[in-house]
């Protein structure tokens, strides 16, 4: 893997040195780049050097002069520029392992790279953090990062993780502390195993570590009918009993899931602080609610219109919420419709994994102008749904309009929308 360019940014210095997609930047004053924080860092400078390597094969070195924080504009295929570090673990609640056939490829990349995790936000397991990792993490200053936890019971965690480096791992937690490196933890609650005393271990652990530990989200396993082990799906008892637990502690949340299976309304923002687990769907919920409130809606369309919003069952009573609201607009008619998983099973209830066939079959026979469907049902920055088929293919089956929101959190996109018609 190397540092291709995928893109450039219309306008940047990029654009104006003619560094065009499929370029390789070789290095920065001569210095070879291992992935994106190399990269930033060799960039905040007013002088550089660029050997470029263009898709032809041709080398070009370029110097050039910029202000010290004035980005090049690239953007790169990838932001690690050598090897990804896999994941070793085979965790008993592993989505990627129980996954069938015929998905996106990118479904069943199992990644635990901590460069990602500074980067991107996605979830570390720290079992193969190396000592010269951690080196490099602290001579750079890194952080915060993004932490998968479940669990501070060494014997337990190498139980769920099925790694026997994933009980010596938590050592790193006391490292981070000790280098006051920030991180965000995550807890994926599987009943029987991490849940009741062993949450409350767990969270107590965590509190040593203080003000390290940036914020906990504790969010249910997904249970599709693909799993092959024991595991249970968290019912209403178990997330009555997790959100109890949970709310001795600061800077720790439950997943909106949980409140959903425990009937319990969804909590007022200032219990999601600054929202920094909205990945995880922690106060997704809430953020959609609270912005619509803040929404001037249109009094009337000039034409009758009926929309129906295609939406999982996890999210269905909020859209009901705001779907209320809207059918007060004269000429609009609203319609919720859950999304039921056949693919993956029924306790799937999140708009994430909603398949096309499952889509389609949803809102074929329905009456309708337009669907309604959120952004995270395709891959980002395109129009392809998690089984490898576009929205071009969900269009041609039903014969129908479709709008996406882009902004999951937000109908602001809707209602502008609403105000053209």
């Amino acid at each position: 893997m190397s540092a291709i360019v995928n893109s450039v940014v219309e306008g940047s210095i990029a654009e104006e040195l003619e560094i065009q997609p499929g370029d390789e930047i070789v290095s920065i004053d001569e210095t070879k780049m291992q992935d994106m924080i190399d990269y930033n860092f060799l960039t905040k400078s007013d002088f550089l050097t660029l050997e470029v390597k263009k898709a032809n094969g041709e080398v070009e070195v370029i110097e050039l002069e910029k202000d010290f924080d004035e980005d090049l504009g690239i953007v790169f295929e990838s932001a690690v520029f050598d090897r990804v570090k896999p994941c070793l673990n085979h965790c008993i609640f592993c989505f990627v392992d129980q996954q069938p056939k015929g998905l996106r490829e990118t479904l069943y990349v199992k990644d635990d790279d901590y460069r990602l995790s500074y980067l991107q936000g996605t979830y570390i397991t720290l079992t193969n953090l190396t000592e010269k990792d951690k080196e490099r993490i602290k001579r750079m200053n890194l952080g915060p990062f993004y932490v998968s936890i479940h669990t501070t019971n060494p014997e337990l965690r190498v139980k769920m993780l099925k790694n026997p480096n994933a009980g010596k791992a938590l050592d790193n937690l006391k490292w981070f502390r000790k280098n006051k490196i920030p991180f965000h933890a995550q807890i994926v609650l599987c009943p029987g195993y991490n849940d009741g005393k062993e949450l409350e271990r767990t969270l107590s652990d965590l509190t040593e570590l203080k003000n390290t530990v940036l914020s906990v989200a504790i969010v249910p396993v997904g249970v599709t009918k693909f799993r092959e082990n024991e595991l249970v799906q968290v019912d209403k008892q178990c997330a009555i009993e997790t959100i109890e637990i949970a709310s001795k502690y600061k800077r720790v949340c439950c997943s909106d899931e949980f409140f959903l299976l425990a009937d319990k309304p969804i909590p007022p923002s200032k219990y999601y602080g600054n929202f920094v687990q909205l990945e995880d769907g922690v106060g997704s919920i809430r953020l959609l609610l609270d912005d619509f409130k803040k929404l001037e809606l249109p009094k009337s369309l000039s034409v009758p219109k009926k929309f129906l919003f295609a939406t999982s069952y996890a999210a269905s009573d909020a859209i009901k919420l705001v779907c209320k609201k809207l059918a007060k607009i004269k000429n609009l008619d609203v319609e919720v419709l859950p999304v039921k998983s056949t693919y993956w099973g029924k306790n799937i209830t999140v708009a994430g994994l909603i398949t096309t066939d499952d889509l389609i079959n949803t809102v074929k026979d329905q009456d309708g102008d337009c669907v309604i469907i959120p952004s995270i049902m395709l891959r980002p920055y395109s129009e392809d749904f998690l089984d490898g088929k576009t929205l071009d293919y969900v269009k041609k089956e039903t014969g129908k309009d479709f709008f996406v929101i882009k902004n999951i959190y937000s109908m602001k996109e809707l209602v502008d929308y609403l105000k053209t018609l």
